[in-house]
């Protein structure tokens, strides 16, 4: 199902509480961006238990229950899990990963909030959650009947929300200041091939693995730690980023010329790291047209030409990332510059080609 509209996670307990209560409500979203939890905080938020069935996991049986004879007829028996005395918040996870037997098995459930002669108490809250197919997930195909019985909310990855939520849930500080510093590094869409990929999960995973390794964490450990969690640019990006905060080593005292670029080749995570630093500078400082450029914009300029060189020196791959176009092919630094930087250094620009 494609989104028209999408909410941050900031803004999900405030839907929930007034459209869960009257309906129930289905909850889109990209793998391991907080849907699961951010339900069982809101459960938790109301008072209710949460009870959680995981789509994947089900057969129609383990909803519609087990029949038993009573007084010469069949009665069907709710499972334990379902069939609760006092209100609770029911989760169906991954709604839309299950069979369509499973799916139909849930109609009832989620329209009456009955299944055979149980009805769920009053004050109940009926919830799902699910990924969608052009993230790569598993998903199956809702038919009508069941999304027409669905109140549909889309969710869409927030740094903003995440951070404030990681600054007091124990998120190692490494990683919250690096994404603060770096928010578009919080999700990546997930890819076609078998790889890790950045979610707020993972960010997270990576977070309990380096409280669990501490301060004797050694570099190569930490590369094994990112790349297994992290997409490789992001693992990568991160590594350069603990390395600077270990060393005391940044893209100011580059520019500065208190240090030089890094040029052994086990820093060229920390490389491309500031390479990219350096172009988000030079996309902050330097002006859009050359016209009226002050004196300390001319210096800049001429000090960032400076750096390329140098840089290139180093390595041309890593300079041209600096001057690249964006995912569409359009300039991100100013035309100007990326013109001098063609006369200056024209094998740079050549490797863009």
């Amino acid at each position: 199902m494609q989104a028209a509209v999408t909410v941050t996670p900031a803004r999900v307990p405030e839907l929930l509480l007034g459209l869960a209560t009257v309906r129930p409500v289905f909850l889109w979203g990209a793998p391991g961006i907080g849907k699961s939890s951010l339900v069982r905080e809101f459960a938790e938020s109301l008072g209710l238990e949460c009870v959680s069935l995981l789509g994947t996991q089900l057969a129609p049986e383990d909803l519609i229950g087990v029949p038993q004879i009573r007084d010469g007829r069949s009665v069907f028996c709710p499972p334990r899990a379902i069939a609760r005395d006092e209100p609770y918040c029911l989760f169906l996870d991954e709604l839309n990963a299950a069979t369509p037997d499973v799916q139909k098995a849930f109609y009832s459930l989620i329209l009456d909030r009955r299944i055979g002669d149980y009805e769920l108490p009053e004050g109940s809250l009926v919830i799902g959650a699910g990924n969608r197919a052009t993230d790569n997930a598993l998903a199956r195909p809702i038919a009508s009947a069941l999304v027409n019985r669905l109140t549909h909310v889309h969710l869409e990855v927030s740094a903003r929300d995440w951070l404030a939520w990681a600054a007091d849930n124990g998120i190692h500080p490494w990683i919250t200041d690096h994404l603060t510093d770096r928010p578009d590094h919080l999700w990546s869409k997930p890819p076609k091939t078998e790889e890790p990929f950045s979610t707020p999960r993972s960010w997270h995973m990576l977070s309990d693995a380096l409280h669990s390794f501490g301060r004797d964490l050694d570099e190569d450990t930490l590369k094994v730690l990112a790349h297994g969690t992290l997409t490789p640019a992001h693992a990568t990006a991160f590594c350069g980023y603990v390395k600077i905060v270990r060393s005391r080593f940044g893209i100011d005292a580059v520019i500065k010329g208190e240090a030089r670029w890094p040029h052994r080749l086990e820093d060229r995570d920390l490389l491309y790291y500031l390479a990219e630093s350096f172009r988000g500078r030079l996309l902050k400082e330097l002006p859009a047209t050359k016209e009226h450029m002050s004196a300390n914009g001319r210096q800049t300029a001429y000090r960032a030409k400076s750096l390329l060189v140098q840089l290139a020196e180093i390595s041309v791959e890593v300079a041209q990332t600096v001057i690249a176009s964006d995912h569409d092919g359009n300039p991100v630094l100013p035309s100007w510059f990326l013109v001098e930087a063609a006369r200056d250094m024209p094998r740079l620009v050549e490797a863009r080609r």
